[in-house]
């Protein structure tokens, strides 16, 4: 698609319009990944992090958060599991904990490729080289590290680096791709100062980085924040983005369509905004992914990094048949095995 092109349809307000928009992102979808609907279970192994990013809720700076690491024992638990619920995937996801050692996680994607027929998934932040290298070794398939945003100067505002360490989340996306990993990355929507002609570049990038994984969902700042306070200013008038469940849907489609054949879930954060039907509208409009939460009770509302997180439907209530079922009204199935990307040739 054209720059034009994305931006009449991120600008589209139309239903009528937008309901060709859903059909395209749905039938390119059913082409292109089919009507399996693979399920990757989720558990948030740490909320440590070092990092004091503007919107979120365990940066380091929210003092007055109790912070937790799980065993090396509970996370195996999960795993174990997820793959008697039939799940393909684990993902194992944290702040950017640094007590999180090198070894010490590869004996736990090891032992999981041991005990399990999972693909492992990392969504651990931005990591040393040395640290990834270490993890594809031990058999970690894929890695996750959204870049949020295209835009150099917007990232910098809402992303403080680390003393001593520039982030360069495009670098560190290819060095992935050279170490063999699947590699998934992703955007905010309606992040303070995000204008339309970025969230389209933000989409360009997509298709540049020929991503095998693509996450979206809407911005929610976490009320501890700096962004939670409106701290930071908006972008001009009539160009900031809104951070809506319809805004999202519409970078769902899009990412669909530009990337035909990536895997792409319906978040959890789409869950929040619209409760009833979040996920299945999500589905429904180019998705192919769910990502049921298995994170032990006594830390999921630990891992609050947007108001609701820990609430939201996407946990206890998607580890019975009710997830299978809703699936099936829609006439999908639930995925099975691996579910890695399928490329065309």
């Amino acid at each position: 698609m054209t720059r034009a092109e994305v931006l009449r349809w991120l600008r589209e307000s139309d239903p009528a319009a937008l309901d060709e928009l859903w059909a395209r992102a749905d039938a390119t979808r059913r082409e292109h990944v089919g009507d399996a609907v693979h399920l990757r279970g989720l558990v948030e192994i740490s909320n440590r992090c070092a990092r004091s990013c503007a919107y979120c809720g365990i940066s380091a700076a929210n003092r007055d958060l109790i912070r937790y690491r799980m065993t090396a024992g509970e996370i195996a638990a999960c795993a174990r599991q997820a793959a008697a619920l039939g799940y393909g995937t684990v993902v194992l996801q944290a702040g950017e904990d640094l007590g999180i050692g090198r070894e010490w996680l590869a004996g736990g994607v090891r032992r999981i490729k041991t005990e399990s027929p999972l693909a492992v998934t990392l969504s651990l932040g931005e990591r040393p080289e040395g640290d990834l290298a270490a993890w594809r070794a031990a058999g970690a398939d894929r890695y996750l590290l959204r870049f949020e945003t295209s835009d150099a100067v917007l990232y910098g505002r809402i992303h403080p680096p680390l003393a001593g360490r520039p982030s360069d989340r495009i670098a560190i996306l290819a060095r992935l791709r050279e170490l063999g990993y699947e590699v998934g990355s992703g955007v905010m929507i309606g992040i303070p100062g995000q204008t339309f002609d970025s969230l389209a570049a933000d989409l360009e990038l997509f298709a540049g980085l020929d991503l095998d994984m693509i996450g979206v969902g809407p911005f929610i700042p976490h009320p501890v924040t700096p962004l939670g306070r409106g701290e930071l200013p908006d972008a001009p008038a009539g160009e900031q983005v809104p951070n809506t469940e319809l805004m999202t849907y519409k970078v769902v489609a899009l990412a669909r369509l530009v990337c035909p054949d990536a895997n792409i879930p319906a978040t959890t954060a789409l869950a929040i905004l619209n409760i009833a039907n979040g996920r299945e509208l999500g589905l429904a409009r180019g998705a192919n992914v769910v990502m049921p939460n298995l994170t032990p009770a006594r830390y999921r509302a630990l891992y609050e990094i947007y108001p609701g997180k820990g609430r939201s439907p996407n946990t206890a209530a998607d580890r019975d048949a009710g997830l299978s079922c809703a699936i099936e009204r829609m006439g999908r199935t639930v995925g099975a095995g691996l579910g890695p990307r399928r490329r065309r040739l």
